[in-house]
């Protein structure tokens, strides 16, 4: 394999969905409060973390927050799957079509990394028709800090197609500051697109190698993860 390119999901994929109402509702019926959601950015976290720091933030301590995060992330999923039968996620143009001609490619592999938990990242991208796409990934359910989950994502490639792939053979494609820094903490390249709510000038300076307005242009697109 040539090159392993890794997808953030929210923002970068996709957009919209119920996600944020079926999290609200999880953490309400769990721990009995949202937390204080105007002091903490969720913008490139992992679940856990977000949920970490909004509990923290009101006066949480880990021994109650860990105690609460099985039944947490339970009635996350569940609520999660039936909002989005009526409000499915929607795919960022030109996704559909740049992970067509990627998967044509035989010495490219298609994995995601994202701070999404496993089964939340599997119902999103199902609403959306995309998880198919998709052989590995690192997931929110694997690390609470983001930049370890590069590390995962290789492992899980190296297992899955029976190669060892160095960072170095490895893209991480994400929308904010944080995909960025942690393609560069596991010394991957980085091509961010500007269609999350970061703007491209955040992205430049967070120190992406490539900063796209979007993925529309799919052939361009392609020669810049396959060069």
């Amino acid at each position: 394999m040539r090159r392993l390119i890794l997808f953030d999901i929210d923002g970068t994929l996709v957009r919209g969905g119920p996600a944020k109402d079926a999290f609200e509702t999880a953490m309400i019926a769990t721990y009995g409060t949202v937390g204080d959601v105007g002091a903490v950015s969720f913008g490139g976290k992992t679940d856990p973390q977000i949920a970490r720091e909004l509990l923290t933030s009101v006066g949480f301590d880990r021994q109650s927050i860990e105690a609460g995060f099985p039944e947490l992330w339970v009635r996350y999923v569940g609520r999660l799957e039936e909002l989005l039968e009526d409000r499915p996620m929607k795919v960022l143009p030109g996704v559909e079509e740049l992970l067509d001609a990627l998967a044509e490619l035989e010495d490219v592999g298609i994995g995601l990394l994202t701070g999404n938990i496993l089964r939340g990242a599997e119902l999103k991208l199902r609403s959306a028709g995309l998880w198919e796409w998709f052989a590995v990934g690192s997931f929110g359910s694997d690390r609470e800090e983001r930049d370890e989950l590069p590390s995962v994502a290789l492992e899980r490639a190296r297992l899955h197609w029976s190669v060892r792939i160095e960072p170095a053979e490895a893209i991480v494609v994400g929308d904010t500051p944080r995909d960025v820094g942690c393609g560069r903490a596991g010394g991957t390249r980085t091509v961010a697109v500007a269609t999350g709510t970061f703007p491209a000038a955040a992205l430049v300076e967070a120190g992406a190698d490539h900063v796209l307005p979007d993925l529309s242009s799919t052939r361009d697109v392609v020669a810049l993860l396959t060069a």
